[in-house]
C-alpha cells in the first residue's frame, strides 16, 4: 500500500519502495518475487496508454531487448549467489539513485551518443534488475535524459517496467525459483497496491510534488543505508 501510494503521487517508485521495505524483513530474493505482480499490474495502464507506444517501442526496443537478455543471465547469479552481498548492492543502488536525484538538477541528454548508449544502458539496467529487482539505476535516470516530455517519460517508464518485470518473472520461473506461496502472496498484494495508488493520487492534489520528492529521496537514502548496515553488521 505504501509503495502504491508513492507511485500514485510521483508516478514511479513501486519496486523501489517495495524492495526497500521488504528486503530487511524477508530477504532480497523473496522480496523480488513478492513485488512482481503488483509492479506489473500497476504499470500496465501507465505503459500501454498515452498515445506514444509505437514511437517509444521504435526508440527503446534495443535498450529493452538487451535488458531482457541481461536479466536472464544475471538472475542465474541471483539464485545462486550470496543474498547478503546482493542486498548490499541494492542498498548502494538506492543511495546512489536518491543522492543523484537530489543533487543533479538535470541529467545531460545523450544526444548523438544515444545510438551506442542505449544498448549499454540496456545491459546495465538488465543486470541491475536481474540482481536486485530494480530498474532505476541507470535505467530510469537514462530515460529522464532522453527529452521525452512529461507524458512520454511516464509512458516510457511504464513500458520499461512492464518489459523488465515480465523478463524477470520469466527468468525466475525458468529457473524454478517462483514458489507458489510467494506467487500467491504477490497476486494478493495487488489489492493494497492499487488502493495505495488511489490514495496517492488524492494526496497529489494536496501535497506539493517537489516537497514530496525531496522527502521521498531523503527517506530512500536512509533506508538504503539501513539495508547496507543490516546486511553487513547486524
Amino acid at each position: 500500500m505504501l509503495a502504491g501510494a508513492v507511485k500514485g503521487v510521483i508516478g514511479f517508485g513501486m519496486p523501489i519502495v517495495s524492495l526497500a521495505m521488504l528486503v530487511p524483513v524477508i530477504g532480497l530474493k523473496e522480496a523480488i518475487i513478492v513485488m512482481l505482480v503488483p509492479s506489473l499490474v500497476t504499470n500496465l495502464w501507465q505503459g500501454l496508454t498515452g498515445g506514444r507506444l509505437l514511437e517509444l517501442v521504435r526508440r527503446l526496443w534495443l535498450l529493452l531487448g538487451l535488458a531482457c537478455v541481461a536479466i536472464w543471465f544475471s538472475t542465474a547469479i541471483l539464485v545462486s549467489f550470496d543474498g547478503e552481498a546482493l542486498t548490499v548492492v541494492l542498498g548502494g543502488i538506492l543511495i546512489l539513485y536518491a543522492a543523484s536525484a537530489l543533487t543533479v538538477p538535470r541529467v545531460p541528454s545523450p544526444g548523438r551518443h544515444e545510438v551506442w548508449m542505449s544498448p549499454v544502458i540496456g545491459v546495465l539496467a538488465g543486470v541491475s534488475v536481474g540482481l536486485t529487482g530494480t530498474f532505476v539505476m541507470p535505467g530510469t535516470a537514462y530515460l529522464q535524459a532522453l527529452g521525452l516530455g512529461k507524458d512520454g517519460l511516464v509512458q516510457a517508464l511504464g513500458l520499461s517496467f512492464i518489459v523488465t518485470t515480465l523478463a524477470l518473472a520469466a527468468s525466475l520461473g525458468g529457473r524454478q525459483t517462483l514458489p507458489l506461496d510467494l506467487a500467491l502472496l504477490s497476486s494478493a498484494a495487488v489489492v493494497p497496491a492499487m488502493l495505495g495508488m488511489v490514495l496517492g493520487k488524492k494526496c497529489r492534489d494536496r501535497l506539493p510534488e517537489a516537497l514530496f520528492r525531496k522527502v521521498f529521496f531523503v527517506a530512500l537514502i536512509i533506508v538504503g543505508a539501513w539495508i547496507v548496515a543490516k546486511a553487513l553488521f547486524i
